[in-house]
Parts: structure tokens; sequence; C-alpha cells
């Protein structure tokens, strides 16, 4: 059991909190793990109104831990991460009561899927946006994790902020679609996120429920039929070993196409 994800029930709501602010809450596998099983573990509890993500410290979660890619070489261990990352993602997406992200700080690669995972987004003024991978790994976003992004901002942007690699502030990702709310200051996220907890507690959790699952079934069409291939390119090649290098050295990669 990861000790880095911590979860505590706060009246109605089970909040879960990424715990590892000195690498500004990057997630490993085990965390994800324990993620996925603390979501399956809130439809088992009928009191359980609301589950919240949040994150330890100044950050969100600043993506997946570059560490877990070191020994990536075979097209079969990108796609099972990509299965794996899905799994996990669809733990949070599976809930049957609505999720709520409480955003502050990077919210990157991995941690940006994550919170378009969940039902609804609520970001501090601190929150940064981006999946900058053709800058720093090499590697690419699933089909899964665009078509979640997708269904937020539309296709277009989305390919706009993956090819120009660059983070967007709480301005921009709310006239986009991408979170639902800004909160004025740090300090007012979590009781705003309190508040809509109780908001959402006093709706009937069958509509909830069934908006939620329709979403979901809209969202399943949206996927490509095959894209395997597009991951392996890239985890498979000698750019992302490079990426993966350069991002642990703390330089910029030298990118051949290869």
């Amino acid at each position: 059991m990861s000790r880095e994800v911590v979860a505590e029930r706060r009246g109605q709501a089970l909040w879960i909190t990424v715990d590892r602010p000195e690498s500004r809450n990057a997630m490993t596998f085990a965390m994800y793990d324990r993620i996925a099983e603390l979501c399956r573990g809130a439809n088992d509890d009928r009191d359980v109104r609301a589950v919240v993500l949040t994150g330890a410290g100044e950050a969100f979660v600043a993506g997946t831990d570059i560490a877990q890619f070191v020994e990536f070489s075979t097209a079969e261990q990108a796609l099972d991460y990509e299965r794996r990352m899905d799994t996990w993602l669809g733990a949070i997406e599976d809930v049957r009561v609505p999720t709520i992200a409480a955003l502050r700080g990077p919210v990157i690669g991995g941690g940006l899927a994550m919170a378009a995972a969940c039902d609804l987004r609520v970001a501090a003024p601190s929150a940064r946006f981006g999946v900058p991978v053709a800058r720093t790994l090499g590697n690419c976003f699933s089909a899964a994790n665009l078509v979640r992004l997708g269904a937020l901002v539309g296709i277009g942007r989305v390919r706009e902020l993956v090819l120009t690699a660059r983070l967007i502030d709480t301005h921009e990702a709310r006239g986009i679609g991408l979170v639902s709310e800004v909160v004025q200051t740090e300090e007012s996220l979590v009781p705003r996120v309190d508040e809509l907890v109780a908001q959402l507690a006093s709706y009937a959790p069958l509509t909830l429920r069934a908006t939620k699952e329709m979403v979901r079934r809209i969202r399943e069409r949206m996927m490509p039929d095959e894209a395997a291939d597009l991951v392996a390119l890239c985890y498979t090649s000698a750019d992302f070993r490079e990426g993966v290098r350069a991002f642990i050295e703390k330089r910029k990669p030298a990118w051949r196409g290869v």
C-alpha cells in the first residue's frame, strides 16, 4: 500500500490526497494503484456522496514519476503501462458518485489526465495545466487520454496544447472549459470544494449516477479502433530514451527523430 496517497473522510466526501510534495506529487505506479483501490472502495460505502482528488503542498500532480520509465525498452512495456493507466483512470471514472479534482500548482501530463477523469475540476489561482511531452520526454499521450481531454475542450484545442507543449493558466483553462470553476484565493479552494460536496449531496443520487454513466458511454464511442502502433512508435524510440535521461540529468534533450 502506498503511503504517499492519503484517504480521509470529511463529512459525506472521501478526500484522496496525493502526498509526495518533494516531487511535486509525481505519481509512481503504486500510487496510481492505491488511488484506484480507494475509488473502488468508495463504491461500496453508501454514505459517500462525493470523492475529491487533490494534492498536498503546492501541487496537484506534476505527472508520472519519470524514474518509472528508465527501464522501458519494448513496445509491450509501453502498451502495458497505457493499459494500466486506463485501468487506473477508469476506476476514477467508474466511481458511482460525483468526483471533484481540487487543483493547485502543476496539473501536468498524468496529473491532467487524472483531473480530466473527474467530473468537476475546481482550481486555485496557482494551477497550471499542460501536456509538455513534446519538449520533455518524447513519448505521447494515449488515445484514451486525448479523448478525455477532447471531450472537455475539443480535439482542436487538445492538438494545439500538445503540439505547442505550453502550460496554460487558470484564466485560459476556465475559458476553454478545462476547469469548472476558479476560486479567488489559494485558501478558498478547500472551503469551496466542501460547499460543492454539500450541494451535490443534496441532489438525487440516481440522476447524478445515470448522467455520469451516460457521459462515460458517449466518451467510449469516441475511442479509435487502434492506436497501439503510435504508442509503441514513441516509447520504443531513441528519442524517448534520450528524453528520460535528459529529464533525470536536468538538461535539454537532443531530439533526432528516431
